[in-house]
This record gives C-alpha cells, sequence and structure tokens, in this order.
C-alpha cells in the first residue's frame, strides 16, 4: 500500500473540506477522534462479530471494506493534524485472539491516544487497525483501492454541498 499516495489524497480532501466549511483555524481533533470511534462501530456493526445472540449473517465484505476505508480516511487525517505517521511500523500492537477482541483493543487505542496524542500511540493505533483489516481478510491492494473510490466519492460529495 502507497501510504505517502494516501495521506497526500487525503491532505488535498481534508484541506478542501475545512476550506470550503470556514475551519482552517480549528482545532478538529475532537471531531475526527469521534468521527474515527463511530466509523469503527459502524465497522463492527456490519461484520455483526459481537452479536452472539444473533444468526444474521455480516454485510457482504465489499460493505465491510467500505467501512474499513471509512476508518483509514479519519487515521490518516489525524496522523496529517499531528505530523505523524507516513511510515507504517509493524509489530508495535498485540494482535487479538478474535475480531472483537480486536475491536475492542482499536476502541481502547483510540483512546490511549485522545489522552495521550504522541507519536509512538498514534503508530500503535495504525498498526492495530491493519491487523484489523487483515483480520477482515483485506489485501493492502484491495484497502488502497477501495481508499481511492471512497475518497473521490469524498470529493464528489464536497463539489455537491454535502
Amino acid at each position: 500500500m502507497n501510504l505517502h499516495k494516501l495521506y497526500d489524497m487525503q491532505r488535498e480532501l481534508d484541506e478542501k473540506i475545512e476550506t470550503q466549511h470556514g475551519l482552517l483555524k480549528e482545532n478538529l481533533v475532537e471531531e475526527k477522534i469521534l468521527a474515527l470511534l463511530v466509523e469503527l462501530g459502524e465497522l463492527a456493526n456490519e461484520t455483526r462479530c459481537f452479536k452472539f445472540w444473533s444468526v444474521k449473517p455480516p454485510a457482504e465484505q465489499k460493505v465491510i471494506l467500505e467501512e474499513y476505508v471509512d476508518g483509514v480516511h479519519f487515521i490518516l487525517s489525524l496522523g496529517l493534524t499531528f505530523g505523524y505517521g507516513e511510515e507504517v511500523s509493524r509489530g508495535l500492537a498485540e494482535q487479538a485472539e478474535s475480531l472483537t477482541g480486536q475491536f475492542n483493543s482499536v476502541y481502547h487505542l483510540i483512546s490511549i491516544f485522545k489522552t495521550d496524542i504522541s507519536e509512538e500511540n498514534y503508530r500503535v493505533l495504525v498498526d492495530s487497525y491493519m491487523q484489523l483489516g487483515e483480520m477482515l481478510g483485506f489485501s493492502w491492494g484491495e484497502v488502497e483501492d477501495a481508499y481511492l473510490a471512497k475518497n473521490k466519492v469524498n470529493h464528489d460529495r464536497q463539489a455537491q454541498g454535502y
């Protein structure tokens, strides 16, 4: 996955959004963290991994991938806010034994990052989110392609006054 390309694309989208909505001088960290948490919840909901009471199957992989990529947008945006993370470090986060455990781990790491916004905590969060993607069965080529497609949708939405 070409993270430099994705960070550049995210930077362009963030600048467009912040310019169009008059937010260039606003601190949007709280909003981006909450958005990431919401997207993570939407992703978990589509996987249904925690719904032990239900026999309904998970959403199609395409839908799950789209939700996963929504989280990628906010992770990249947070990294850009602080100048963190254009290089990925792997092996920083411990992988959970189950998908539900991995979701809980990512939630916890977002909370840690919110409390202590350091590059180390950001890198661990990114690694854990990448592990989640792997546990969901996504290749990094799939993630990159889905990011490119969703980034275009996001640009189109801004052009249409979303």
